[in-house]
């Protein structure tokens, strides 16, 4: 009657099916079984967007209320519950402080590095300019890049190969409820750290404040569980939060603290957390994701200030600080909206095609460039070619400006008269984030349209090569560089148009221009419009930077996805959006659930346990507990649901009923039992069952959860997703009216229907 329901996980380990069931040490935190065949390498490997991906888990919103659960939280009193609050609130102060640490760390760090190169560069650019071979500074340059990158790209592509890209789709996924293998580890915070020191250092068309979410996230997702599984350390701390509604909750506000952290923006931190990131929210949790932020930004504020030795001083909140917009100087008129709008359609369109061709290349290296070795030759590639186009540029450019009262860190005199210097080079030679302001505050007439066209062009094509190496890198300041760019370019057109018109100042433009980049390539408006606001420090713009973002938005939606949509659907990954598909209504449950579905007796043969649990075709994750009649006649009705990761921990400590009666249980299982399993369960392989036991009988009934979530069989899926997604479910039982169960609903099932060009089409699912 009842036997299948895919919540799957089948990694290469699960088709190694190891013959025997081996006995372990079960005191050694035994890993995901690691005993991968190695791997045979094809030239091309198929992909196709059209699928999903099967190895991706679901994590439990939602808490099994069984009779263990039950008990502990009728146990705790007013006071205790007063105690966990008290933690959770600590819990934020130490991501806070943690975060912004870790952003002081990567900030001084790069500081000091890339100030190391560029010096080195000038120095010997200077030197090679008096007396020719100038193709010496620039192997130097190229080799210099490449070879930093080489060490930022082997540590990503052999070690932990999560931590390549910003992180963001990454953290999106798992705060919508997918488990994406070693997203939330220590070991890929310290590659993801290290990694995007090397890839700014390294001059790559890259930004350090994507990846800085990641960080937070997965320095949340440490503390709150007051553990380490990597260091096999448990500090006893925090047990109560050791199960994914917490550890989830505890990850959206480390992302916020993340943004606040990189852009010293508070508010657009949980704004960013609650659009982007966090499927589920309340009240209470925006509040303490706002604290997470504040301390956040205020950590890296003081040690920052003290850093460059003005401690009472508390001028710089984010890692990226735009400068101050001065509104007396540079308000702006009721005429300009229009100019706003269209600036809006043009980064909608742009954005698009950065995309859209970031798209084409990412297949590209899906099917060819696999292999970790050719992966860092790509990075490197890119390094030097990057290298190489600022310096052809820089060498090329006429464009001199002089050098009193310019606040030009690393100024290039090369061909330009004494007291001048080249204005290509401030573009290019010098990390994204200080020209980034540049741009944005230098006085009008700092840069000639030639210059800033050919820059515009350049770097777009460098930042679309850029985004999707295998390095830790964010896309944001990238894209406000390529935005700010053509925006000032548009201010200096239009004060050329208007005759010098007071209220063209290019400056404006840039920072409208870098928005409008910025919304068209990620897509989010309201986070983004309050970072800018923050970043800027100025409330004047709140209007025509919303103005910019929505209409960028709409425009670049009408074209192609956005750019993290974009690479999540690349990875297959299984994500539910806010509402099920618009034409979806002619579905039901019948349709869309998976059947046969296995089902366990509430008293129930080890023996057929660990047979169902070692099934490595179905590789199942809930199993609906029906009643165990002698009397097949009668109906079997669904009585609870039970997880493969309880019924593990309950063969680990071996709860057998005749074990019971013999008085040889020293203890009652406890829910700690279950926690300090959490989060890696060993793998089925690894527990010993002899041929006694396989004959005993397992009891389920204190352990299951009694009540699960059913549907009926005719509900229709908008119905049945709207269930799913709300409550964060991992399995939705679908019975019929006798109340046996009939299928089973898991993520796959719902994440299946998408909306496609032509309507709704169901993407096949793979092993991928």
């Amino acid at each position: 009657m009842c036997c299948c329901c895919p919540d799957q996980q089948l990694t290469p380990s699960s088709f190694l099916r190891i013959g025997q069931l081996s006995n372990v040490d079960l005191n050694e935190d035994i890993h995901e079984l690691e005993t991968e065949l190695p791997r045979q390498h094809p030239n091309e490997i198929p992909h196709n967007e059209k699928l999903l991906s099967l190895k991706y888990e679901s994590l439990d919103y939602d808490n099994s209320e069984n009779q263990l659960f039950l008990e502990e939280e009728r146990r705790i009193n007013h006071a205790a519950f007063r105690t966990v609050e008290i933690k959770r609130w600590v819990i934020c102060a130490m991501i806070g402080i943690l975060t912004g640490l870790v952003a002081c760390f990567i900030d001084i760090v790069v500081e000091n590095l890339a100030g190391l190169k560029y010096r080195v560069v000038k120095d010997n650019i200077d030197k090679f300019t008096a007396k020719g071979g100038l193709s010496f500074s620039l192997l130097l340059w190229a080799t210099l890049n490449a070879s930093v990158v080489m060490v930022g790209s082997v540590i990503v592509a052999f070690i932990e190969p999560v931590a390549a890209g910003s992180g963001i789709p990454q953290i999106k996924c798992y705060l919508n409820g997918v488990k994406i293998p070693h997203v939330v580890r220590l070991k890929t915070l310290v590659i993801k750290v290290c990694g995007v020191i090397l890839s700014v250092v390294g001059g790559l068309a890259v930004g350090k404040e994507g990846p800085m979410i990641h960080s937070g996230s997965v320095i949340a997702a440490g503390i709150s569980q007051g553990r380490s599984t990597s260091l096999k350390r448990d500090f006893k701390i925090f047990e109560y939060f050791r199960r994914d509604t917490e550890k989830r909750d505890f990850v959206s506000a480390g992302a916020a603290a993340g943004v606040s952290a990189a852009f010293g923006a508070p508010v657009g931190g949980v704004l960013f957390s609650l659009e982007e990131g966090a499927s589920f929210w309340n009240q209470f949790l925006t509040w303490r994701i706002f604290f997470a932020s504040m301390i956040s930004t205020f950590t890296l504020n003081s040690v920052l200030s003290v850093y460059h030795g003005n401690a009472w001083d508390l001028s710089s909140p984010g890692l990226i600080n735009f400068g101050r917009f001065d509104s007396e100087k540079m308000g702006y008129t009721i005429q300009e909206i229009p100019i706003f709008i269209f600036m809006g359609v043009v980064g909608g369109i742009l954005g698009a095609l950065f995309n859209a061709l970031n798209y084409w290349l990412t297949m590209f290296r899906i099917r060819y460039i696999h292999r970790p070795c050719l992966q860092v030759v790509e990075a490197m590639l890119v390094a030097a070619v990057t290298a190489t186009v600022g310096f052809v540029m820089i060498y090329c450019s006429r464009d001199c400006q002089p050098i009193q009262g310019s606040s030009v860190a690393y100024p290039l005199q090369l061909f330009c008269a004494d007291g001048e210097y080249n204005s290509m080079a401030t573009a290019f030679f010098n990390t994204p984030e200080k020209s980034v302001v540049n741009l944005f505050h230098d006085p009008p007439g700092s840069y000639n349209p030639m210059t800033l066209g050919m820059f515009t062009l350049m770097y777009f094509f460098l930042a679309c090569w850029t985004y999707g190496l295998t390095v830790s890198a964010g896309v944001f300041i990238p894209s406000l560089l390529i935005g700010a760019a053509w925006g000032r370019l548009f201010g200096i057109s239009l004060s050329y148009l208007t005759k010098g018109s007071i209220w063209a100042d290019p400056g404006k433009y840039a920072l409208m221009g870098a928005a409008a980049q910025l919304g068209g390539i990620v897509r989010m408006t309201l986070s983004l419009t309050v970072i800018m606001m923050e970043a800027t420090g100025n409330v004047t713009y709140g209007f025509p930077i919303m103005l910019v973002l929505m209409t960028a938005k709409i425009v670049g939606d009408y074209f192609v996805e956005g750019l993290y949509d974009m690479h999540i659907q690349l990875q297959s990954v299984p994500f539910l959006h806010w509402e099920a598909p618009v034409t979806s209504h002619s579905l039901t449950a019948r349709e869309v659930m998976s059947t046969p579905v296995t089902c366990l007796r509430r008293i129930e043969r080890v023996g057929t346990v660990v047979d169902i649990l070692s099934d490595t075709s179905s590789n199942h994750n809930g199993f609906p507990v029906v009643e165990s009649n002698a009397d097949t006649t009668q109906v079997a009705g669904l009585r609870g649901l039970i997880l493969r990761s309880q019924l593990i921990v309950l063969l680990k400590h071996k709860v057998f009923v005749e074990r019971a009666n013999l008085n040889l249980v020293q203890r009652r299982l406890k829910l700690k039992d279950f926690r300090d399993a959490y989060p890696r369960f060993p793998p089925i392989q690894s527990i010993h069952v002899s041929q006694d036991e396989r004959d005993c009988m397992i009891d389920l009934s204190e352990f299951m959860n009694p009540s699960p979530y059913t549907v009926p069989q005719e509900a229709s899926l908008p119905r049945v997703f709207k269930l799913f997604r709300a409550l964060g479910l991992r399995h939705l039982v679908v019975v019929d009216n006798r109340n046996e169960v009939v299928g089973m609903v898991t993520r796959k099932d719902l994440a299946r229907y998408r909306l496609g060009k032509e309507g709704l089409e169901e993407l096949s699912l793979a092993q991928t």
